[in-house]
């Protein structure tokens, strides 16, 4: 299975979308120095109860890596069959399940470790700048393990919620369908309606995992049988 990741990672180019997460990650970080300021003072703190340049961060960063993970979505494995080149593909002495399931990996470890990644950075250096922003460091506690651990638990689960898109491309067979499919969850896990809003409810993002777990099971159950054609 990790050679079939590599050979993913290999054939779609992957330091293309390194570069771009990369490009992503500073713009986002310049966002986000831009803001610190105002966001993050003693009074915010002390108001809110927690850090809300830490919440903006997570927020961002998690709205552009849902958008990302859809974009790898549909050029790794919907374009495969958009494209007719999964024919190729299936025609090896390996099951498909497990192309397809190395597929998938591919772009979760990728997604999961790029957004892992960009929080870190984007964290460490808000922290570094502080003589020159005034920003609280109050609120953005990095030393403490508790914060590395939400920080990953969530990048997993934005990128398992992601997968959603996966069943609605392919069925429609279509790149663009996947994409705006991811567009649509990032409007119902990090938007809101005024005062009311589905971001950070740990009951409805469990929902979604579930939901995404169970559109992989659909994506992959009868793949073995499936006429590609």
């Amino acid at each position: 299975m990790c050679k079939l990741i590599k050979l993913e990672w290999k054939k779609n180019n992957v330091l293309k979308y390194i570069r771009n997460a990369a490009i992503t990650t500073t713009v986002l970080l310049l966002l986000m120095l831009m803001a610190a300021g105002e966001l993050e003072t003693e009074e915010t703190v002390q108001s809110y109860g927690k850090s809300m340049l830490g919440m903006s961060v997570g927020m961002f960063v998690h709205v552009s890596y849902i958008v990302f993970t859809g974009v790898m979505i549909a050029a790794y494995i919907v374009g495969a069959y958009e494209k007719k080149t999964i024919n190729l593909m299936y025609s090896y002495p390996i099951k498909r399940s497990k192309i397809i399931f190395s597929k998938i990996g591919a772009v979760w470890l990728f997604n999961f470790a790029a957004m892992v990644v960009s929080k870190a950075v984007i964290y460490l250096v808000l922290i570094a700048s502080k003589p020159f922003t005034g920003i609280s460091a109050a609120g953005l506690a990095v030393g403490e393990p508790s914060f590395w651990l939400d920080a990953v638990l969530s990048a997993a689960a934005m990128v398992s919620i992601s997968f959603i898109a996966l069943p609605i491309g392919l069925k429609l067979k279509s790149s663009k369908a996947a994409i705006v499919s991811s567009v649509i969850i990032v409007c119902f896990t990090q938007g809101g309606i005024g005062s009311v809003t589905l971001a950070n409810n740990m009951v409805f993002y469990a929902l979604l995992i579930v939901v995404a777990v169970v559109s992989v099971w659909l994506s992959v159950c009868r793949v073995e049988t499936r006429d590609v054609m």
